[in-house]
């Protein structure tokens, strides 16, 4: 609701000081439909803020109770938008930083509009990505649950005592070692998991493991050292390509219009003089000097016999 009132704001801060008139237009989509101390709320802004925010629809398709609602809303923002540049909040940085935020964030929605008209991809063409998804997509998800310890010995331990009670105890075990905040009460069990949402050791030794089988090697991650027994298996449930289809077009357009905007700005003349490794601007006798130090040379080959790290 906050962001809600600043956008408005910003709105109608940008829209009524730089784009109307300061006196009541008189005729087409300048009409005034109110004025606020002598400023005008436009019609072309009043059917701009309605079609914003009710999705797409006309002052006309509303009802005479939501068009005096949002008459009053639109006096009611700028009411107090002019209350906030008499008392100087529009020269506050900030204040400054958020209306020129919005600024972007409107030329970029209006140009990336305009950028797909009529080419957003069809049917067919979202048709393929989804059929070449699907085709890469895990076959099983998997039933599995883990006892996680901080030292390779205290797993080795762990795995002798689940294999001196054949696997029965491990939920106790879960509850009473593992430091997985997250499964631990739950006897270790982790749900219905996809492989390429693990940590690739993990996966892989999950991958090896059979129904009722228990890892006989502690697995070595990141987090520390794993205990893992497989549950069980199930066909993993893909949704439907009407299921996705809209959420796999917006995710083209959106590619469509990065490497459009990516190519816009290598056109462009960029100077920067911040250094992102340390957070300082550069002085003007650096200033041409990259701002970005150059990458660190890649390490020697390990000598011959050497251990490769591990995760």
């Amino acid at each position: 609701m906050k962001y809600l009132r600043i956008l408005l704001l910003a709105l109608t801060v940008l829209g009524l000081a730089a784009c109307q008139p300061k006196s009541a237009a008189t005729s087409g989509a300048s009409a005034a439909v109110a004025t606020v101390n002598g400023v005008p709320i436009t019609q072309q802004f009043y059917d701009s803020y309605i079609k914003m925010f009710s999705g797409g629809h006309t002052s006309s398709e509303l009802t005479p109770q939501q068009r005096a609602m949002v008459l009053d809303q639109l006096i009611s923002a700028e009411t107090v938008a002019q209350e906030a540049v008499k008392q100087g909040l529009d020269k506050e940085p900030h204040t400054q930083a958020m209306l020129e935020l919005t600024r972007l964030n409107v030329l970029d929605q209006a140009l990336s509009d305009k950028y797909l008209k009529g080419a957003g991809p069809t049917d067919e063409q979202l048709q393929s990505i989804y059929d070449e998804e699907v085709a890469k997509a895990p076959k099983l998800e998997y039933h599995a649950r883990h006892i996680l310890v901080k030292s390779q010995a205290e797993a080795v331990q762990i795995i002798h005592e689940l294999d001196a009670a054949h696997g029965r105890n491990f939920a106790a075990l879960a509850k009473k070692d593992s430091q997985d905040p997250g499964s631990a009460q739950n006897g270790g069990d982790l749900g219905w998991i996809e492989l390429n949402h693990m940590v690739p050791s993990f996966s892989a030794a999950l991958a090896k493991l059979k129904p009722g089988q228990i890892t006989q090697a502690p697995v070595h991650t990141r987090y520390g050292w794993h205990v893992i027994e497989l549950l069980g298996t199930r066909p993993l449930q893909v949704p439907t390509f009407q299921e996705v289809k809209a959420r796999l077009k917006q995710a083209v357009e959106n590619k469509k219009f990065h490497d459009y905007t990516t190519t816009l700005v290598k056109k462009a003349k960029v100077e920067t003089y911040l250094n992102p490794q340390t957070g300082e601007l550069q002085t003007k006798a650096t200033a041409g000097m990259p701002a970005i130090p150059p990458a660190p040379a890649a390490p020697a080959a390990p000598a011959a016999g050497a251990p490769p790290s591990g995760n």
